[in-house]
């Protein structure tokens, strides 16, 4: 089934996928995600795609109204994909960057509104590799959204901020982390 942007401006534009080892956020599971973080106003900018993949996170995120995305992923064939779909979706402010999550740090002068990431579900250092990843770069009131196995519970916290939703589709299922005074307002489930 083609890989295509659910909604906004490069709503419908088919993205290409890198194959082999990708396994790309079916199109429900984003549909669920982005309506969940639609409906918080939590689409906010800059926002960083954690092994990207495709980019569809990302490029879904600036389709949707996000001005700065940057997509990080290790695979260099996957960053040429990337940086086509971006074309291909003419959607502005996405940056393509080559490093490896846990290893590839966010630039704490500039601080990240929301953090998507989709890594393998079978890699358990994911977790403490996003976190490593975006520590010290995080806005007061940032977002951290994680696609995992719904077989697996999530941690309780990422990067200090407490598990907010976790919600499952199928075999994946999305945890969104937030900021605990944001948590508190808008209460939990």
């Amino acid at each position: 089934m083609p890989l295509r942007v659910i909604a906004g401006s490069a709503r419908g534009v088919q993205l290409r996928q890198p194959g082999g080892d990708t396994r790309p956020t079916s199109a429900r599971l984003r549909e669920a995600l982005f309506s969940m973080l639609d409906a918080a106003d939590l689409l906010r900018s800059p926002a960083l795609d954690l092994y990207a993949g495709s980019g569809a996170l990302g490029i879904e995120a600036l389709s949707r109204g996000v001005e700065q995305c940057t997509l990080v992923e290790a695979a260099r064939h996957a960053c040429d994909i990337i940086a086509d779909n971006l074309e291909r979706a003419h959607v502005a402010g996405g940056t393509v960057v080559r490093g490896r999550v846990g290893r590839w740090r966010a630039d704490p002068d500039h601080p990240v509104s929301l953090v998507m990431a989709d890594p393998p579900y079978d890699d358990a250092t994911s977790w403490s590799s996003i976190e490593a990843s975006v520590q010290d770069a995080l806005a007061a009131d940032a977002t951290i959204v994680v696609e995992h196995a719904a077989r697996q519970a999530p941690p309780a916290e990422l990067a200090g901020r407490p598990l907010w939703r976790d919600r499952r589709h199928g075999e994946g299922a999305v945890a969104i982390y937030r900021a605990a005074d944001a948590v508190q307002e808008g209460g939990s489930e």
